[in-house]
């Protein structure tokens, strides 16, 4: 008895595969990958808009509130207030009064022995983070860790100083760059390291390609063109960096 099946079988199987029931499975999973970026965007704006309702609103007076006259609850006003009141705060603390209020109430805080050391702690996080200087994170990098032969993806949070810089100059070493490595999927998470200049990598790709590369877990790769147009504004702020650190 001959078991070889017929020679047009595989052309049966792939008439099959290539069927009504693979056209709908291909169309359902290309309308998944438009339809799952705009709903999780919105899905995200609309709780984020929910949560900041929530925290804002009880503080507003009701006899203030608009739903009281007009009948109808505005989502979104918490951020709108939220908005309106840190400008107004912004303005004020550029002013004389507002830069003696803030200095009173900050030596309040640094006589507390808990708190004092919490806000502080949280202040110069904050003023690192959104100052509007250059060197914080603005180049995308690639540095052998946690072993040689093994890459890590990183950021460059600007030259090392202080201490650490003064190390280096004492051992020659030349300059160090302080890079922030992150974990995936959580970049929030990660490990700061201080690695020779000549060790670290500058990448081309920006450092929102890179966040979605370490978000992704090495599935969302930027793309060339991206990447290409990046590369002259990359080195033009580290060759700016360089000199200032200088």
């Amino acid at each position: 008895m001959n078991d070889t099946p017929p020679p047009n079988r595989p052309a049966r199987l792939l008439r099959r595969r290539s069927g009504p029931l693979a056209a709908l499975r291909a169309s359902f999973l290309t309308g998944l990958i438009v339809i799952a970026p705009i709903g999780i965007t919105v899905w995200l704006i609309w709780t984020l808009t929910g949560w900041m309702d929530s925290w804002v609103l009880p503080l507003i007076p009701p006899r203030w509130r608009p739903e009281n006259y007009i009948g109808i609850d505005l989502r979104g006003l918490g951020v709108v207030v939220f908005l309106i009141v840190t400008l107004l705060i912004g303005w004020m603390a550029r002013g004389w009064f507002g830069k003696l209020v803030i200095g009173t109430g900050e030596s309040l805080f640094a006589r507390m022995p808990i708190i004092g050391a919490i806000y502080g702690g949280i202040k110069q996080i904050a003023e690192t983070i959104l100052s509007q200087g250059d060197g914080k994170f603005d180049r995308a990098c690639l540095i052998e860790y946690p072993r040689r032969g093994v890459w890590g993806l990183g950021f460059v949070a600007g030259p090392a100083k202080g201490e650490v810089a003064q190390m280096a100059a004492r051992r020659g070493q030349g300059r160090f760059l302080a890079v922030f490595v992150p974990t995936t999927p959580n970049p929030t998470s990660g490990f700061l390291l201080f690695v020779p200049e000549q060790d670290v990598q500058i990448l081309d790709m920006t450092p929102e390609e890179a966040a979605k590369l370490v978000i992704s877990g090495g599935l969302v790769y930027p793309s060339d063109n991206s990447s290409t147009n990046a590369t002259a504004a990359a080195r033009g702020k580290s060759a700016d960096i360089s000199t200032e650190s200088r």
